[in-house]
């Protein structure tokens, strides 16, 4: 068995993946990520401005929506400038420790992000299960805190991957399959025994995503029971439709996930190029779709958006006639 030599043991930096073949490309990919991400974060900048300006949805289940917005657009700010600046400047090489920083907060922003929708699934519980309590129970100072709880079981779970992988020497090889740093994918680099990584990556996976999964479900299935128990089907379906919009949050989160995740585990011999496409997937589907489905289903998000555009369009209708 070889052992790495001394320049092996902390890697200056790694190497970003491409898509093999289309390098000529990656200007109008670029353009097409740069347009999804202003996307992103112009309709998560729009929620949070709405839900401020709204006495009306100063609720729980929107100051959960804020969080969800703020979740993500540090979430694609983390990465997504770092990728452009690969496919429009060839800097495909990213520090070591710069690459671990990316890891440790694409992996806890997930973690709050998979907590608040948790949350965000008991407030649609206590709700239609037990409305009477549910102003009690779910107060400002409640919303508060379970973000505060969101944001410290993130860190707490998820600092210590970067931390593992600080010690161990690293091949020669640095080539990632992804254009930004996730830890399965700077693990395998690594040229020492990686159970411990593994077994607390695997771990803290199922503990924080897999437990917010199940008890989610539990939520839904305890939702159905009661919202079954109603006398008629317009009733059931008035009420249910409450929850559409956190159900498609949801799936939008949590399918990409999973994607990535049997990409990383059985996708080994898979093309590149499906590597680079459920990595971007993953960061930047439920940012974009998010602030689209709760603008869709709410009808004080929607009005406000429509009341926006109209005063916008109207300003610069005004302004364009002064010029003449």
């Amino acid at each position: 068995m070889s052992f790495p030599n001394s320049s092996d043991l902390s890697p200056s930096s790694f190497i970003l993946a491409s898509i093999p073949g289309l390098e000529a490309a990656h200007f109008w990919m670029a353009i097409l990520l740069c347009s999804t991400y202003i996307l992103a974060v112009t309709g998560n900048c729009m929620v949070l401005l709405i839900v401020k300006i709204e006495p009306s949805l100063h609720a729980p289940m929107y100051f959960f929506l804020c969080m969800l917005a703020a979740i993500d657009l540090a979430l694609s700010t983390s990465t997504v400038p770092r990728v452009l600046s690969f496919y429009w400047f060839n800097t495909r090489e990213i520090g070591f420790g710069a690459c671990l920083v990316q890891m440790f907060f694409i992996h806890t922003l997930s973690a709050i992000e998979s907590t608040i929708l948790l949350a965000m699934a008991l407030d649609r519980y206590v709700a239609i299960c037990h409305p009477l309590r549910h102003a009690a129970i779910l107060t400002n100072a409640a919303t508060v805190k379970v973000g505060l709880v969101a944001t410290a079981r993130g860190v707490l779970f998820f600092l210590p991957l970067p931390l593992l992988l600080l010690p161990l020497p690293f091949c020669s090889s640095r080539m990632l399959s992804h254009s930004f740093c996730l830890h399965q994918d700077v693990m395998n680099l690594a040229c020492a025994n990686t159970t411990p990584s593994v077994v607390y990556g695997l771990t803290a996976i199922l503990l924080v995503m897999g437990l917010d999964a199940v008890l989610i479900c539990l939520s839904y299935i305890l939702i159905l029971r009661a919202v079954l128990r109603l006398a008629s089907w317009k009733e059931r379906i008035k009420v249910f439709s409450t929850c559409v919009a956190h159900i498609c949050v949801v799936l939008a989160f949590y399918v990409p996930l999973i994607g990535l995740s049997v990409v990383h585990r059985f996708g080994k011999d898979l093309a590149p190029l499906v590597h680079v496409i459920m990595g971007n997937v993953y960061i930047l589907v439920p940012a974009v779709l998010n602030p689209i489905i709760y603008g869709v289903r709410t009808k004080q998000i929607r009005g406000r958006i429509l009341n926006l555009i109209h005063t916008y369009s109207s300003r610069a209708a005004q302004g364009s006639v002064r010029g003449c």
